[in-house]
């Protein structure tokens, strides 16, 4: 009876030892790590910023060393040399060249390709500006008034960047994960921002 006793005891306690054994620290770790990373992540909640109800990205790059009037002289060079790109159509131009007030405005129309194979060529029409507001040591650039043309060669929409790519219209309901249709446009508007952005802080602290 004592040995019966010894062996139910035993087992018991085998029994709180497996059921605890999930709060060591590093089985916890172990699972944190493996957990794969959303690649959407740089996409989601908070990445397209909204002011004053317009789709306004902005970043302010630092020129150490530079004066008002050279950096406006870069960024002139930037936005002039983006218009005649091969990527932009004869549209896009510098509208606002102002040196006094240290402004320079690009106005784009662009082909941003989604997809691009034998027979099958999807893009949109990209329209934008860059603003560039230039001071002593920095630039305050924004790339806003965004406006795509879908579907041009068949059945051309125009849509603003408000009305398709906000968090509201470019995510899905549980803000996880980009949306079936206007998801691509978020991602390759935030991709192309990010690529002009880098552009401009490379050519600033050279």
């Amino acid at each position: 009876m004592a040995m019966r006793q010894l062996l139910i005891t035993s087992m018991l306690a085998l029994t709180t030892l497996s059921a605890t054994a999930q709060d060591n620290a590093w089985e916890q770790a172990s699972a944190t790590t493996t957990q794969q990373v959303n690649p959407d992540q740089k996409y989601l909640t908070g990445a397209v910023p909204v002011v004053d109800d317009h789709v306004v990205f902005e970043t302010k790059i630092a020129a150490p060393g530079k004066s008002r009037a050279q950096v406006f002289d870069i960024m002139r060079q930037q936005l002039a040399a983006l218009a005649k790109d091969a990527s932009q159509t004869e549209q896009s131009r510098l509208v606002i060249d102002d040196a006094e007030k240290g402004q320079v405005v690009g106005s784009y129309r662009e082909r941003l390709i989604f997809k691009n194979k034998p027979l099958n060529l999807d893009y949109t029409i990209f329209n934008y500006h860059v603003i560039a507001d230039c001071s002593d040591g920095e630039a305050i650039v924004k790339l806003t008034r965004i406006i795509y043309i879908t579907d041009p060669e068949r059945d051309a929409t125009v849509m603003r960047a408000e009305d398709w790519i906000t968090d509201h219209y470019g995510l899905s309901k549980g803000g996880t994960k980009l949306a079936r249709i206007s998801g691509k446009f978020r991602r390759k508007t935030i991709d192309r921002k990010d690529y002009l952005f880098n552009l401009f802080t490379k050519a600033l602290q050279q």
